[in-house]
């Protein structure tokens, strides 16, 4: 077999090892994203704790750098103290090497079983998630079959001295093994893809047992870069965790480089194999270097706090402030992202309701003009949550959390239209009053106030259902339009008593109060449909409000 057939055949096979590494992680995430999050959440109490949640998601995902970024988004957001986050990354860090570990053991015997599996079991369930994990069983039996191809297309190379001239002779510099290395898993973006082929290198015989484990040392650091790079741009303080981790890596390669030879005595008398050995190698880096670091977090901690300190607040309150670009890989913390953004359009919603209360109050033209500028920051905001959203990638999503991106944007459309409302309609009628100096009674200026008043509570109380997903609430929300709809009954027939009365100014203000009515009735409907997907998820809600024949 000539060079270049030997060298496509790898290349293909790296490119299924890739492929069924990305398979496995969208499965996992797919079928556990929410409670993978949720899992790192908890897991804060300690620095323990955080290890062994780091440890059991990366685990699971097989990637640590979706951990990785999941990791500095909450670390970044102020979810996660630093201490805590930089444990989770070290116990990720541990995580990765599981997979390798049960890999450096002959199982290419059960990769049929896994594709067979996955692809009947995917073929006949109905349910999201038994059809997730057999994905995952797929993604599993396409990497094990990757390394077993990989395996027989090194055999040649055995017998072939000019490949193993070749590969010699870019493997015998040790600082430039782990280079390559790192430059080889930087670009397969996955830690573990790379460790198979280093495995596949060292039981062919093709790299000797020192250039492996270099190229170890060379995986690991490379698989630190990608969460850094994806963070690169925003809010230093995402850098924090990231950086760390690399420090990390950095600081145990340097410690274990001048060691190769005595290391690889040591881990030979364990088990001389040398794909095995390999493997051991990459799990004996991992746990020291989470040894050498769990127990100065703290402390370090601080020192990345001062050299990463937090960015200045931004002075554009147009300017998004969670949608994370670099958490669109991760979509379930891409989305708890966008919901966090729909959060502060509410906030912005809620200073428009009370700059309109404050207009008509006070004839305030300058409170006009202020909240139709807020209303351009409500528009800018809705674009960019809408745009963000529209980037996550939805097949990787399971259905509670699809269920909640719907919601999301329910919530957002909602807000935007009463934002319009406001702007358009309340605020052209309050500077036409102030122009024309026209002037409402006084108990029409107090329920004035009060609509506005209730409309502030009850938006808040979308927020709240938004957020908990209590039935109750959003009942309780809902019931309230049928007050709105009697006080417009009550304006509507207060205007028809004036239009009878025949007196053109007390005409024109009725018809200005009923119109006021009528918008703040339109804007208590947009926050009360905000939770109808809720009321119909649980039955709540009827799908017309016309009698029965």
């Amino acid at each position: 077999m000539s060079a270049t057939h030997v060298l496509i055949e790898l290349l293909g096979e790296i490119a299924l090892l890739l492929w069924g590494v990305h398979v496995v992680n969208s499965g996992v995430q797919r079928a556990f994203g929410s409670r993978l999050r949720h899992a790192l959440g908890e897991g804060l109490k300690t620095r323990g704790h955080a290890f062994l949640a780091g440890l059991g998601v990366t685990a699971l995902l097989q990637s640590s750098t979706a951990t990785a970024l999941m990791i500095a988004s909450f670390s970044a957001a102020g979810a996660v103290e630093l201490a805590p986050a930089l444990a989770m990354m070290l116990g990720a860090n541990v995580g990765t090497t599981l997979i390798v570990q049960v890999a450096s053991f002959d199982v290419s015997h059960v990769f049929p079983l896994f594709l067979f599996a996955g692809v009947l079991v995917y073929r006949r369930s109905r349910s999201s998630l038994i059809r997730d994990l057999a994905q995952t069983a797929v993604g599993l039996g396409l990497m094990l079959l990757a390394l077993h191809l990989l395996v027989e297309t090194m055999r040649p190379i055995e017998a072939s001295a000019t490949l193993k001239t070749l590969f010699a002779a870019v493997t015998e510099e040790p600082l430039i093994t782990v280079l390559i290395a790192a430059c080889l898993s930087w670009a397969a973006h996955s830690s573990v893809a790379a460790m198979l082929l280093v495995m596949s290198l060292a039981g062919a015989g093709v790299v000797t047992v020192e250039a492996a484990l270099a190229m170890v040392l060379g995986c690991n650091l490379g698989s630190a870069l990608n969460p850094l790079l994806d963070a690169m741009g925003g809010d230093p303080a995402k850098l924090r965790a990231p950086f760390g981790n690399l420090i990390n890596r950095l600081v145990g390669c340097a410690l274990a480089l001048p060691f190769l030879g005595p290391i690889a005595d040591g881990l030979a008398a364990i088990d001389p194999d040398p794909a095995r050995l390999a493997a051991l190698g990459h799990f004996a880096f991992n746990i020291a270097t989470a040894a050498l670091f769990i127990g100065v977090l703290p402390q370090f901690a601080a020192l990345l706090r001062r050299v990463l300190p937090d960015r200045p607040p931004a002075n554009d309150p147009a300017t998004p402030l969670y949608l994370d670009d670099a958490a669109l890989s991760t979509p379930s913390v891409a989305l708890a992202n966008a919901a966090r953004e729909v959060l502060r359009m509410a906030d912005v919603v809620e200073d428009m309701l009370k700059g309109s209360q404050a207009a008509f109050a006070h004839d305030d033209v300058a409170r006009v003009l202020q909240v139709r500028r807020t209303d351009d920051v409500l528009d800018t905001l809705y674009d960019k949550i809408q745009l963000y959203i529209g980037a996550i990638d939805h097949d990787r999503l399971s259905e509670k959390e699809t269920a909640r991106v719907f919601a999301t944007l329910a919530l957002a459309i909602n807000l935007e239209h009463i934002g319009d409302i406001v702007d358009k309609n309340l605020m052209e009628m309050a500077a036409q009053r102030i122009h024309d100096r026209r002037l409402l009674p006084a108990p029409a200026m107090r329920r004035i106030d009060a609509m506005h008043d209730r409309l502030c509570e009850h938006l808040r109380l979308a927020v709240a259902v938004f957020m908990s997903d209590d039935a109750d609430a959003a009942r309780r929300l809902v019931a309230e339009k049928e007050n709105f709809r009697t006080l417009e009954r009550e304006a509507t027939e207060r205007h028809f008593a004036e239009m009878r009365s025949g007196r053109p100014d007390q005409i024109e203000t009725s018809a200005l109060q009923l119109d006021i009515t009528r918008d703040l009735k339109r804007i208590e409907a947009h926050i009360a449909a905000t939770v109808y997907g809720l009321l119909e998820k649980s039955g709540d809600l009827r799908a017309s409000r016309l009698a029965p024949n």
